[in-house]
C-alpha cells in the first residue's frame, strides 16, 4: 500500500534547520517540501528555490494557514513555544528544536496541548536515536542495575566560541547560514552553556531512567552575559540523586565528551559517548559490554526528523517526546535559578504546572 504523501512546513529556516532538518526530510520520499519561514526576503528565497518549497513567507501563520501534515520547529529558542502552540492547533505533528521551550509551564502546556490534539510532540535530542540506545533505557528499566539510587552525567561540547566572541564554529564557514549570534549570547533568547548543550545531558538523563526531578541547587560560571559551565546536585521523588555538569570547554575539531554513570541497588552502568562504550557491572560479579562500534555514538540529528516522519505516517517511535523535554526545560530553569541565587536550592516544576 503507498504511503501517504506528507506536507511539510519548516518554521525558522536557520542555519541548523538548513544544515540538517531540511536536508532529511527533502531525501524522503514521502515528504513534499511545502511551506517555509524565516525572516529576510533574500535569505527566505535562497532557502526556497535551494530546497525546492512551494511556498515561502515571512509570517508563520502563512505557512500554517496551508494546514501541513508535520512542521519543524527551528526558530530561536525563546520563539519555539508560539510557533509549536500554533503548529499543534493547525493539526501538524510537531519537532522543535531543543530547548523546548525557556518557561517550564509553556513546556508542559505544549506536551498537554499535543495530547489534547492527537498529535505527537519530538524534541530534536539526536543522541536518544543513536544505536543501543533504546535497547540500553530498555535494559535500564527492567532492572539491568536494580533501583537506580544515584546518577552522574557530564556533557562537556566545542562550543565555547559559539557563546562568547564572534567567532563561531569553525564549521560555520560553509554552511549554508551563519546563525545570528543572539541565539546563542542573549540570555533573554535562551543563550548560554545550559539551555544549548547540557539539555542534551539532561535529556539523555531522563529518557534511561524515567526519574522525575524534584528540586536542584547549582552553580555556574559565565563569560559576559552568558553561562558557559555549571554544576548542580538534584534530588529526585525517588529519592535517587544525581550530580550534573557541563562546560563549553572541548576545543574545536573534537568530539563532545558526554558520559552516564548510573548507580542502582544491583550494579553500576557506564555510558561513555565519546569512546563508544557501555558497560554494566552488577554484584553479582557479571560484567557485560554493549556490542558497538567505533563511531556509533557520534552524535547526529537526523533521527528525530526520521522520527517525525515515521509517526506521521503511525509507525515508528518517539525516543525524543516532549515530556523529556519538558523535564529538561524545567530542569535548567531551576538550575540557572539557583545558580543566580547563589546556589540556593529551587523546586523543578513537573507536569503540574501548566499556563
Amino acid at each position: 500500500m503507498p504511503e501517504r504523501v506528507l506536507r511539510a512546513g519548516v518554521i525558522g529556516a536557520g542555519w541548523y534547520a538548513a544544515q540538517n532538518h531540511i536536508p532529511v526530510l527533502a531525501a524522503r520520499p514521502e515528504v513534499v517540501l511545502d511551506g517555509v519561514c524565516r525572516l529576510g526576503q533574500a535569505e527566505l528565497e535562497r532557502v526556497r528555490s535551494h530546497f525546492g518549497f512551494a511556498f515561502a513567507s515571512e509570517r508563520f501563520e502563512d505557512v500554517l494557514a496551508r494546514k501541513p501534515d508535520i512542521v519543524v520547529v527551528a526558530s530561536p529558542h525563546h520563539l519555539h513555544y508560539r510557533h509549536a502552540q500554533a503548529a499543534l492547533e493547525a493539526g501538524a505533528h510537531v519537532l522543535c528544536e531543543k530547548p523546548l521551550t525557556l518557561d517550564p509551564a509553556e513546556a508542559w502546556d505544549l506536551v498537554a496541548k499535543a495530547e489534547a490534539c492527537g498529535r505527537h510532540l519530538v524534541v530534536a535530542n539526536g543522541y536518544q536515536y543513536l544505536p543501543q540506545v533504546d535497547d540500553l533505557r530498555r535494559r535500564i528499566a527492567d532492572g539491568a542495575i536494580g533501583a537506580i539510587e544515584h546518577v552522574m552525567v557530564s556533557f562537556i561540547s566545542a562550543t565555547r566560541d559559539v557563546f562568547t566572541g564572534d567567532r563561531g564554529l569553525n564549521s560555520w564557514r560553509t554552511t549554508f547560514f551563519r546563525p545570528d549570534p543572539s541565539t546563542w549570547q542573549d540570555p533573554a533568547n535562551g543563550g548560554g552553556f545550559a539551555y544549548g548543550q547540557l539539555s542534551h545531558a539532561l535529556a539523555m538523563m531522563y529518557f534511561l531512567t524515567g526519574l522525575e526531578p524534584e528540586a536542584i541547587t547549582a552553580f555556574s560560571v559565565a563569560s559576559d552575559h552568558v553561562d558557559i559551565a555549571e554544576a548542580g546536585a538534584l534530588r529526585f521523588t525517588s529519592g535517587a540523586v544525581a550530580s550534573i555538569s557541563g562546560a563549553a570547554a572541548m576545543p574545536q575539531g573534537n568530539r563532545a565528551l558526554l558520559r552516564l554513570f548510573i548507580t542502582g541497588d544491583a550494579g553500576l552502568l557506564t555510558a561513555e559517548f565519546d569512546r563508544d562504550l557501555c558497560e554494566i557491572r552488577r554484584f553479582s560479579g557479571e560484567v557485560e559490554h554493549l556490542p558497538l562500534k567505533a563511531d556509533d555514538w557520534v552524535y547526529r540529528c537526523d533521527g528525530p526528523v526520521h522520527a517525525l516522519v515515521d509517526l506521521a505516517q503511525g509507525r515508528g517511535a518517539n525516543l525524543s517526546p516532549g515530556a523529556v523535554g519538558a523535564t529538561t526545560a524545567a530542569t535548567i530553569a531551576s538550575l540557572l535559578q539557583s545558580a543566580r541565587a547563589g546556589g540556593a536550592p529551587q523546586a523543578i516544576r513537573g507536569r503540574n504546572a501548566r499556563l
